[in-house]
């Protein structure tokens, strides 16, 4: 059997092909999305449970030795590893949030797959992070179809996050590729996202078009622009159809941590002064926010800023804020933070105004948030996707005859505003904005492997 795989930044999502027609499965309960999480007791867990209760070997011996160490160091830490401790999804999340000083926790491990500097360690426990969620995926579709699958087609965005260019791309899909072996794939293809997701709108058209697809991901931003249409449908060369594609490795994520940046830091000290006068340092503020960046993660939690943040806590004019900030350093809360900057971004679309609430332990922290400070933070990402769907169309030098727009963040009112003052006159239209790149990637795997 043969599935498309949307390994998202945000969420996750397989289909196959029944009675000609794309059908997204269930993976998490009664939803067929899943969000891009995992929980562990330990960061050397994920390691321990693929080979003790997935039986998925490492592919070579520095992956062996990262198994060894990870089971040595489980051991030193008296932990006895069972199949239940690993979660997935919106459960991962719920085990987070319940105790996040104990667990260890990660969220859109797509955004770091094309990162700058990784040693080969890191590379690896990428892999191994990618491969237990597709195992996890794989493993609940195959409980609803009652059939083993081994061929799936994968979506990739045009650039994966990373400023290494093509070399990031090349780092990023062999992650996925090695990782969906380990998980029992045996044919894999990989697909663009865009172009998947006009696979599915194509299927709707009964005249060829030159359609622009703007499918705005969690992590990037894919603008395509494609001849489609009843001359194209079933093709297994699509080359020529494809006129002009460009990505940016920005998204819905980089929404949401703009709107915390911008509304959310000020009750944990920024903008505010050390009694010399001088203004806290913005990058600790920044750095446990950017969620989607491995190096200022770790440049947040690492211990050596614990005395650093100890210390603006001392010299502080504010002394609350920044025990606030010393709160998010001790019990990881940047994630929770941004998950609040993302609640009221979807709200904001609704409402003019949202009131945040950030529960630390120690208190819960309201934030009130307007329409109009919204609009004003994600400003300068959104000029960022706004000048792709410019840059496409001047590299295909032809105007499209329709705009789809697809992924989650292609709901905001305000982005799809923006493309239409772009390209003003032109209709935009839309399908499932979080299931139309699963459904075209499942026609492209009926295509790859029927």
């Amino acid at each position: 059997m043969y599935i498309g795989f949307d390994y998202g930044t945000a969420n996750c999502s397989v289909a196959k092909i029944e009675n000609g027609q794309p059908t997204l499965l269930r993976l998490e309960g009664d939803s067929t999305f899943i969000p891009s999480s995992l929980a562990a007791p330990t960061r050397e867990s994920v390691s321990e449970y693929l080979f003790r209760h997935r039986g998925i070997k490492p592919l070579d011996t520095i992956g062996e030795q990262m198994l060894r160490r990870a089971i040595h160091v489980n051991r030193e830490e008296s932990i006895e590893l069972e199949a239940e401790d690993m979660a997935f999804g919106q459960a991962a999340l719920d085990r987070y949030l319940d105790d996040p000083r104990d667990m260890y926790y990660v969220k859109s491990p797509k955004s770091f797959l094309g990162a700058s500097g990784l040693r080969d360690a890191q590379l690896r426990f990428f892999e191994d992070l990618v491969c237990a969620m597709m195992d996890n995926i794989k493993t609940q579709a195959e409980h609803q179809t009652q059939q083993s699958i081994h061929d799936a087609v994968i979506g990739r965005p045009i650039n994966f996050q990373g400023r290494g260019g093509e070399t990031a791309n090349r780092q990023a899909e062999g992650i996925l590729l090695n990782a969906a072996k380990r998980a029992g794939f045996k044919q894999i293809e990989f697909q663009f996202e865009p172009v998947a997701a006009g696979l599915d709108y194509e299927a709707t058209l009964s005249e060829d078009k030159i359609v622009l697809v703007v499918d705005i991901g969690g992590g990037t931003t894919d603008c395509s622009l494609i001849e489609m249409g009843p001359s194209w449908r079933g093709s297994s060369d699509r080359s020529a159809s494809l006129l002009a594609h460009k990505g940016q490795r920005i998204g819905g994520n980089d929404l949401d941590i703009a709107l915390a940046f911008k509304q959310m830091m000020f009750p944990f000290g920024m903008g505010s002064k050390m009694e010399s006068g001088i203004e806290m340092p913005i990058t600790q503020f920044s750095n446990p926010i950017t969620i989607n960046n491995v190096q200022a993660q770790n440049d947040f939690y690492a211990f050596e800023n614990l005395a650093v943040l100890k210390g603006l806590h001392k010299q502080a004019q504010e002394p609350h804020k920044l025990a606030r900030l010393l709160e998010v350093y001790h019990e990881s809360l940047g994630y929770n933070i941004v998950r609040r900057a993302e609640e009221a971004k979807i709200a904001l679309s609704d409402q003019a105004t949202y009131r945040a609430g950030i529960q630390l332990f120690s208190e819960r922290v309201d934030v009130d948030v307007s329409r109009d400070n919204m609009i004003d933070a994600i400003e300068a990402p959104k000029r960022k996707m706004i000048a792709l769907v410019h840059d496409v169309v001047a590299q295909a030098g032809v105007k499209p005859d329709v705009i789809f727009m697809t992924g989650g963040s292609a709901r905001s009112p305000f982005l799809r505003e923006a493309v239409q003052a772009e390209l003003p006159n032109i209709p935009v239209v839309s399908g499932d904005y979080f299931g139309s790149v699963t459904a075209g990637l499942a026609r492209w795997a009926e295509v790859c492997f029927k």
